[in-house]
């Protein structure tokens, strides 16, 4: 057996739950840092920060999960879905900790939606990530049909690019770790261009 096949042998045999619960379990870790000390003196912005962070990780491993298996044979595609999900959940937790715990005020919330570009970005992502996770589901594949349901989770490609930019432009100076997330999100659309088409194409 090939260490392909093995490592694909040991990938089967993850449960879909387990992906979910330690997936799900990371935001209350921060959480719980910042209630007890752990994330420093401004626990508030660390947790942001930190679930934010979060997000855009499991965004970039949905993205890498078809040219990963293309390049190297390693199959996760059974758990896509479940990734998916899971950071969505994370984006959901990264906007409620900006809104309820830094910003608090309902009309600042939406001031800083209006006026500061790398927040407008954030929330267009959000908005069009709502769509893609309602139908992560068997139940909408069938209800769509497979061609319309892969279209509508091409949002996907879009939401990696805006939250890259988004993470690019939340720091106060350039720094290199967004910039790198940046063009790897770049790099992986970039490689899925004839497949994009493909599916534009019908």
């Amino acid at each position: 057996m090939s260490p392909v096949q093995r490592a694909n042998a040991v990938i089967r045999r993850i449960p879909g739950w387990a992906v979910y619960l330690v997936g799900g379990v990371l935001p209350f870790w921060y959480l719980y840092l910042a209630l007890t000390g752990g994330l420093g003196v401004e626990p508030v912005n660390a947790l942001e920060r930190a679930i934010g962070k979060l997000a855009m990780k499991a965004l970039v491993i949905v993205l890498a999960i078809t040219p990963l298996r293309r390049w190297t044979g390693v199959n996760l595609i059974p758990y896509r879905r479940a990734i998916g999900l899971i950071a969505f959940f994370y984006v959901f937790c990264h906007l409620l900790v900006w809104a309820v715990l830094d910003v608090q005020d309902p009309g600042r919330i939406w001031s800083d939606i209006v006026k500061r570009p790398y927040i407008t970005i954030g929330m267009v992502a959000f908005v069009l990530l709502l769509p893609v996770a309602i139908t992560s589901n068997n139940w909408a594949i069938r209800r769509l049909g497979p061609l319309r349901w892969r279209r509508l989770h091409m949002l996907t490609y879009v939401i990696c690019a805006l939250g890259a930019a988004h993470y690019v432009m939340v720091q106060k100076v350039w720094e290199v770790e967004p910039l790198i997330y940046l063009v790897i999100v770049l790099g992986l659309l970039a490689v899925r261009i004839p497949t994009i088409r493909r599916t534009l194409a019908g």
